[in-house]
């Protein structure tokens, strides 16, 4: 039986860990090569893209933006900055119009510096972050950098003090320090109340699929379908090989001879390839591209047939000085 290749992508319930779904895949499967493409904390809900089998290693290569939707409840503040955690500050929040928050969100939009909860995987000198906090450690964490590319206020209510806000941003954005920040802009204080995320990369709510029930035996007809992996990197460039002989050298990382190489390279306007990008390269220059492409596709064969990672077998082989 072929093995499967591709991507799952889960609907995560609340309450279940982003493991806890990559375990549940690999009993459905029956292979231990799955993983998911980031973690979405317990209490968060939505699209959770998991690899299945060999796409683990297409993970690395996946781009886009993440998008949320959720609310943000005013006039406390946890240590978590979300509703998991302990209630460190109680405020009233201010009487204020949806009109006067849109305006006030205009200082979230675009690139900001963001520092992360003190609860979360960052790492402090080898120790993550979480770890120290649950130890009652003192700590101070550095803003980086993020973009929110939409922030929408979808509606707020003064009685509860909440924000219903859509999130559009770059990976690495922490949305609990988002609804703390604003909450601290209002000058209350806020927390992240509920959590879905709506798409991770290329990835939407349309792909997504119920979590399997948990079983000692799935049927060929219960397991969930897994999606062509090629419908998600439309951003990278391609090259089209048309034979079987040209598909094993690839695979082996041999040299390859290419004729009319211009007309099979398939240049992504995704990676601001400008339209007459092939017009600068000559055959050889393909030819090269190509190789270059294939060599490292060996290496990383090689490396995973080792239980190796492609910079450890490199390392030992010494490819590096080459």
């Amino acid at each position: 039986m072929e093995k499967p290749f591709g991507f799952v992508v889960i609907d995560k319930p609340s309450g279940l860990t982003s493991h806890d779904c990559v375990n549940r895949l690999r009993k459905v499967f029956g292979i231990k090569k799955i993983g998911h493409s980031g973690t979405l904390d317990p209490a968060v809900t939505g699209v959770l893209p998991i690899a299945i089998g060999d796409a683990t290693r297409l993970i690395s290569y996946l781009q886009g933006s993440k998008a949320y939707t959720g609310i943000i409840q005013l006039g406390a503040t946890t240590n978590t900055d979300d509703m998991q955690g302990e209630i460190i500050e109680s405020k009233a929040w201010p009487l204020i119009t949806q009109n006067d928050i849109n305006y006030l969100l205009e200082n979230f939009r675009g690139e900001i510096l963001q520092k992360p909860p003190i609860f979360s995987s960052v790492h402090i000198k080898g120790e993550r972050a979480y770890k120290k906090a649950r130890k009652g450690e003192k700590f101070d964490l550095i803003p980086k950098k993020v973009t929110i590319n939409k922030l929408n206020l979808i509606s707020w209510s003064q009685n509860k003090g909440e924000l219903l806000v859509d999130v559009d941003c770059s990976t690495g954005t922490y949305i609990r320090s988002l609804a703390r920040d604003i909450g601290d802009k209002i000058g209350c204080g806020g927390y992240l109340k509920s959590l879905r995320r709506t798409k991770a990369y290329n990835f939407i709510e349309n792909h997504s699929v119920k979590l399997p029930e948990k079983s000692d035996f799935y049927q060929e007809e219960d397991k969930p379908k897994v999606l062509n992996p090629n419908i998600f990197f439309k951003h990278l460039s391609s090259f089209e090989l048309i034979s079987e002989e040209e598909i094993i050298s690839w695979r082996s990382g041999r040299k390859i001879s290419f004729q009319n190489n211009v007309k099979r390279l398939k240049a992504s306007k995704n990676n601001e390839v400008e339209d007459n990008f092939k017009d600068d390269l000559s055959d050889k220059d393909i030819s090269q591209i190509v190789q270059i492409i294939a060599y490292f596709n060996y290496i990383n064969r090689v490396a995973d047939g080792l239980g190796l990672e492609p910079e450890e077998f490199i390392d030992k082989k010494g490819y590096k000085n080459k």
